[in-house]
């Protein structure tokens, strides 16, 4: 049914990534003239909807998995109800008429609201900021620009300090917080303009493309991720036949969807949780730089799942890369449970068939696009002594004469006022580029050897400011989801927290090396507590009430221990201590004796001055 679309969408894919589009190629498809309908008609014969041009994403799927999907989850009766790719146009039309007082926000369709509008991005934040959104960008490997940063700002700046504000986030993503739908136009249309999108970020959907954050600028570089993680970013959210955002092809997956390309054996990006993770490694008989593909990882609410080894490895150019990733989607959207949501991942699907059986599967549907590409057993990983690197603080690039610079942003939180900052230092030593990590700090690359003294003075970087390039090996590797403030699944408030009781571990004890504290305001664990070194997970705890003498339900947590990530990657998933009470008095002993028994710190030395200032009562 769709093979006429699936021939063009492959040619237009190896082209795309590095064309110079024209304007309306990014516009909303609701706002650019209409001529794709006959495209689509001269190519297949499928559903196309008049309002955006387009095949709806259930047009592209089997007559059984819609039969599936008519007897599945709300969810994809919603999606089969309305077409989740209607948003695209949807949120145009919701936005004229509130501007016109036609209509207002409680008035939008329960189902748009809470479900289709996040097709293009759109999360209502209902329990905390009711009518207010956060907005999920695609920023593939994490690279932005200083046009684009100031942007940022300028979008939540209206919304206030508290609820207006920038998050980077563990897929070296950027969210805008308190969004409201008459804004949404003028975001999403300069976010076209800017080369960005926020459509098909969110719900069943591809995530954001995590790549390596030294790609181009690493002397252990193995793989350039930059190249491919755009590709697969216009795979996967550009439309092959209108050139703009928002590819129904993969409008109607099951569930989302996360992919990682790794440059390095660092494995910056964590490819050990994600649904598809690509290893660089190089083929045993020929040298050739390719990848090893792990199939699978992911984390929920009811399990967490650390990525299969899949027995495949790929050249480490375009067309096997879009191919593999293709084929797999296909055989996802195609296969995976339309009932049951927490069983729609990917890992479900590996178990069912048997990974020789989906590896032999996934190499059939990638012969059938006959694009020459060969996938050949797994290749043995490189054995050789390696170390994991830093990515915060001051280091040589393999360009003479040039480094980079990570600089902390505790939690990923970022006010307007510091965006801007990061702005004008990216414009002014680093060329406007601002590189995302998944620990959701930023790396300011390509500076001028000369300049680097110059710009750790600047004010921004200095005493008192968030933003730091020599943080602590403790609140420097401090990560954290959004929790409580925003999101109705937390159970805890955890950027707050996760910064204040860095900085307090920071001044009580000393560590030898970087450990890592993860937060997570529930068990879906967007925030990775089972990949840290310590995770702190909200959950319930009980604490004497002195004025009753009853043991009362308080906020508390449980605590992971002995995550790992890099080559030596571990999911901890049995919790180390639980119940724990979340107020300082509480946690904080707590998390001093695990770094001390299970990471080796002591406590810090203080100096005279502060034990006078202690002794006489000023902090």
């Amino acid at each position: 049914m769709t093979t006429g679309y699936k021939n063009s969408a492959a040619k237009a894919l190896l082209l795309s990534s590095f064309l110079i589009l024209p304007i309306d190629a990014f516009m909303p498809s609701s706002f650019v003239q209409r001529t794709s309908t006959q495209l689509y008609e001269a190519t297949q014969t499928i559903e196309v909807d008049k309002r955006t041009g387009k095949p709806t994403g259930t047009s592209f799927l089997p007559d059984d998995v819609i039969e599936r999907a008519a007897k599945g989850n709300p969810i994809e009766k919603a999606k089969l109800k309305k077409d989740g790719t209607s948003a695209f146009v949807d949120i145009y039309e919701y936005a004229a008429k509130i501007r016109a007082g036609e209509m207002t926000w409680e008035e939008v369709e329960d189902a748009d609201l809470n479900t289709r509008l996040k097709f293009v991005g759109m999360l209502h934040r209902a329990k905390r900021t009711p009518g207010q959104f956060m907005m999920r960008l695609k920023v593939p490997n994490g690279i932005v620009n200083s046009d684009q940063m100031r942007f940022y700002a300028d979008c939540v700046e209206k919304y206030g300090d508290e609820k207006g504000v920038v998050d980077i986030t563990t897929r070296q993503n950027i969210q805008l917080r308190g969004v409201k739908i008459e804004d949404a136009p003028d975001i999403i249309d300069g976010l076209h303009a800017r080369n960005q999108t926020s459509f098909q970020s969110a719900l069943d959907s591809v995530r954001n493309m995590v790549g390596s954050p030294l790609a181009g600028i690493d002397d252990k570089e193995m793989v350039d991720t930059r190249e491919l993680c755009n590709a697969l970013n216009d795979l996967v959210s550009l439309d092959p036949v209108t050139k703009t955002r928002g590819n129904p092809m993969w409008g109607n997956l099951p569930r989302k969807f996360n992919i990682a390309v790794s440059g390095s054996r660092d494995d910056f990006a964590h490819t050990h949780i994600n649904d598809i993770g690509l290893v660089p490694c190089p083929h045993a008989s020929t040298g050739e730089i390719g990848f090893n593909v792990v199939l699978g990882g992911y984390m929920s609410i009811k399990r967490v799942a650390e990525s299969v080894p899949a027995n495949m490895w790929i050249p480490a150019d375009r067309n096997s890369v879009v191919s593999l990733t293709e084929a797999i989607l296909r055989v996802f959207r195609d296969e995976s449970e339309r009932k049951d949501r927490q069983k729609a991942r990917l890992m479900w699907l590996v178990e069912k068939y048997g990974v020789p059986q989906f590896k032999a599967k996934i190499i059939e549907e990638i012969t059938s696009y006959d694009r020459g590409v060969t996938v050949s057993d797994a290749q043995p990983a490189p054995s050789e002594p390696f170390e994991r690197r830093e990515l915060l603080g001051v280091h040589k690039q393999k360009q003479e004469g040039k480094s980079r610079v990570g600089v902390l942003v505790p939690t990923g939180r970022l006010s307007v006022k510091e965006c801007r900052q990061i702005a004008d230092l990216a414009d002014k030593y680093s060329g406007g580029e601002i590189r995302l990590t998944v620990e959701q700090n930023i790396i300011l690359p390509n500076i001028d050897d000369d300049k680097v003294r110059d710009l750790l003075k600047e004010t921004a970087l200095g005493q008192g400011s968030r933003l730091k390039v020599n943080a602590g090996f403790i609140e420097g590797n401090t990560v954290s989801c959004t929790g409580a403030q925003f999101c109705g699944l937390g159970l805890i408030e955890t950027k707050a927290n996760a910064e204040s009781i860095a900085k307090k571990l920071e001044s009580m004890v000393t560590v030898d090396r970087p450990i890592r504290i993860h937060w997570t305001g529930c068990p879906n664990s967007c925030g990775q507590v089972q990949v840290a070194d310590i995770g702190i997970m909200g959950g319930p705890a009980r604490k004497l009430d002195e004025a009753t003498g009853k043991m009362m339900a308080v906020p508390g947590c449980k605590i992971f221990v002995g995550g790992r990530i890099g080559e030596d990657a571990h999911i901890s998933l049995d919790p180390y201590k639980e119940g724990i009470p979340l107020e300082e008095d509480s946690l904080i002993p707590d998390l001093v004796g695990i770094l001390k028994t299970q990471f080796g710190a002591v406590d810090k030395k203080k100096r005279k001055r502060d034990v006078l200032r202690s002794l006489i009562g000023i902090k």
